[in-house]
């Protein structure tokens, strides 16, 4: 085709593509897989200063670099977002807060007056959410009567009970339970520097009675803080043994998936009560399990371009893999082979995790997001790799690709739709109860993962006349929002649930014409920018505030056009408008520059920042359009 028939003149689309190609494979590790920072908020960097003085085992230099880190994260409002550009979040502001104070940063100190002064007129911090008031009793700031009765005798609970640990997430589960060790012995921070934050409270913490709120303000959860109640008087009188025996089962669930120093679960908050429950439980600081722990949080510590020190929430090095793989396939024509080697050595063949209770018969055969963390892989990774694995025609990957795919269809929930890590996690009634104030207790089906589970099948060579196939599509149709998008679980927010659902139906041969494609293409088209890219803010998690956005973002942009090409319109003037728009914004080789949070690990809680989304997404959108525009049909021919 020749160059004026492209928007973009095809020697700079090439250029571009060429340059980025370039740059990331150059970031590629020896042994063959990427990985980039993850970000949060201030949150889990000022939670690691808290843990220092909580052990009484203070890192001064890192602890500076963090305290750094922390304030330069504050916000004009005083307080600390929950994402670039976010509003005031009470329980991130109080936890920086108190991290600072512990850090040595004076009350009185210019920046701390502002944000103290934001803080109260936000609630103060009785307005915290439970794990900043968990954190809070730990420092002997609150009474532990202003946190959720959670006993440890929760572990005992059978499958049926209404609330068990196996009805939970896999994040919840694995921070729930040493958080009930901790819970049940009641340890107090050594504190040192005996550093407290009652400033930050409007009244006298132990005269609140404001603590505990019904988190849907529901007539459940309503009920639920009467039983709360009931609780707070009765667990005194727990019989002994069955304590004992519940301490035991805890002891042993947490032990048996510390997983080295990856991490219990190998997120930071697990990770970090861990730590604390064997602290609590008396293991001196040298013992095996807990020095491990520890050195596995400290893993966690790396620095961002701008040279900065903060602790990651996980690590990602098995997702920025396959997402980058999947962008140099489409710059380069082909897999990388060493990144499939370095994946395919990665998989779970051998160990049946926690999604095993809920699927017993079914065989391992998942990847983790993370180096290792077999007891919980991840559905939508392994998706992924499936897909990458089965482009690169190999031999040598088809066993990984067909037990990635046997498994998947054994983690199928029975509304038809996938999950991220354990099949039918839907008892939602759980999300009434105190303890669930970040919304997030439970792991229920997706439109995003199950779109990447679909694209794989289909791209494997599965249609609509495939049960399980025709089971997920009637899914993905039934949660379509009324604006033709649908929901971002994983990434921010709506335009990218849009993008993963419409490369599925593509790969499904749902034609562009169906009413379901229509109106997912109209909602993108609605989305666009004037500067012709798109964006979506963190706070379109509130039903209040959807479609709000702040500006073109290159990851969000690249999953727009990625979408709209794959419904079909390569050629229409807002793709080339967003092509443009990438091709213009600012770069340094593969880093397009993008300081939002495009991520989200729960819901208006937890948001998070990928640094490489801004290196892979972008490149995968430029090659993808150029290499339609060069084909005949138009059509792209692959499931994500």
């Amino acid at each position: 085709m020749p160059d004026d028939a492209l928007p973009t003149p095809l020697f700079e689309l090439e250029a571009v593509i060429d340059d980025a190609a370039r740059d990331l494979r150059e970031r590629k590790r020896d042994d063959g897989h990427w990985v980039f920072p993850l970000e949060a908020d201030a949150t889990i960097s000022s939670e690691f200063i808290l843990l220092m003085h909580y052990l009484d085992e203070v890192d001064a230099e890192l602890e500076a670099d963090l305290a750094d880190y922390v304030r330069s994260l504050q916000a004009d409002h005083g307080g600390w977002p929950l994402f670039h550009g976010g509003g005031l979040n009470v329980s991130a502001s109080v936890k920086a807060y108190y991290a600072l104070r512990l850090a040595g940063d004076p009350a009185d100190a210019a920046h701390l007056a502002r944000a103290r002064e934001a803080i109260l007129a936000h609630g103060g911090a009785a307005a915290s959410n439970v794990f900043t008031l968990y954190t809070l009793a730990l420092f002997e700031q609150v009474p532990w009567t202003a946190v959720p009765t959670m006993p440890v005798e929760l572990v005992l609970m059978p499958r049926w009970f209404p609330a068990n640990i196996w009805a939970m997430s896999y994040w919840s589960r694995t921070v729930v339970v040493p958080l009930l060790i901790i819970a049940a012995l009641k340890p107090r921070a050594r504190n040192p520097g005996g550093v407290g934050v009652r400033e930050l409270f409007r009244a006298p913490p132990e005269q609140e009675r404001g603590f505990l709120r019904n988190p849907t303000g529901s007539w459940q959860g309503a009920t639920f803080l009467k039983l709360d109640a009931v609780l707070k008087r009765v667990e005194p009188w727990f019989p002994g043994p069955t304590r004992r025996r519940a301490m035991r089962a805890a002891v042993d669930f947490m032990t048996a998936r510390l997983n080295g120093e990856d991490g219990l679960g190998a997120i930071y908050p697990a990770m970090a009560n861990s730590v604390m429950a064997m602290d609590a439980l008396g293991y001196p600081a040298d013992h095996p399990d807990r020095a491990t722990a520890m050195a596995g949080l400290r893993k966690l510590v790396t620095r961002d371009e701008a040279g900065r020190r903060f602790v990651q929430p996980c690590v990602s090095p098995v997702w920025d893999t396959t997402l980058a793989m999947h962008a140099l396939a489409e710059a380069d024509g082909d897999v990388d082979a060493d990144a499939a080697r370095w994946l395919r050595a990665h998989q779970v063949l051998d160990h049946k995790g926690d999604w095993a209770v809920q699927r017993p018969d079914v065989r391992p055969g998942g990847w983790a997001f993370e180096y290792a963390n077999p007891d919980y892989p991840d559905i939508d990774d392994t998706a992924a790799i499936g897909m990458a694995l089965d482009r690169s025609g190999d031999p040598a990957n088809r066993e990984a690709v067909e037990r990635a795919a046997e498994w998947i269809r054994g983690l199928q929930s029975e509304n038809g739709g996938w999950a991220a890590f354990d099949a039918d996690n839907t008892r939602h009634y759980l999300n009434h109860i105190p303890f669930a104030d970040h919304g997030a207790l439970l792991d229920p089906p997706t439109a995003d993962v199950t779109a990447r589970c679909l694209g794989f099948l289909a791209q494997l060579g599965s249609t609509t006349n495939d049960p399980a196939v025709a089971r997920g599509l009637d899914y993905l149709r039934r949660e379509q929002e009324a604006d033709g998008s649908w929901f971002g679980r994983w990434g921010t927010n709506y335009i990218y649930g849009t993008w993963s659902v419409l490369n599925a139906l593509n790969a499904l041969d749902v034609a562009h014409d169906d009413p379901m494609v229509r109106r997912a293409v109209d909602y993108l088209l609605s989305m666009q920018r004037v500067d012709g890219g798109w964006g979506e803010d963190g706070a379109t998690y509130w039903a209040d505030r959807r479609g709000e956005a702040k500006a073109s973002t290159p990851s969000q942009t690249a999953w727009a056009v990625l979408g709209l090409m794959a419904a079909g319109e390569v050629d229409a003037e807002p793709v080339a408008r967003g092509v443009r728009f990438l091709m213009e914004h600012p770069r340094a080789g593969s880093a397009w520059r993008e300081p939002w949070y495009t991520a989200v690990g729960f819901p208006r809680v937890f948001y998070l920042r990928y640094h490489g989304y801004a290196h892979y997404f972008p490149l995968w959108a430029l090659a993808r359009y150029r290499n339609l525009k060069r084909s005949n049909t138009r059509e792209v021919s692959y499931g994500i």
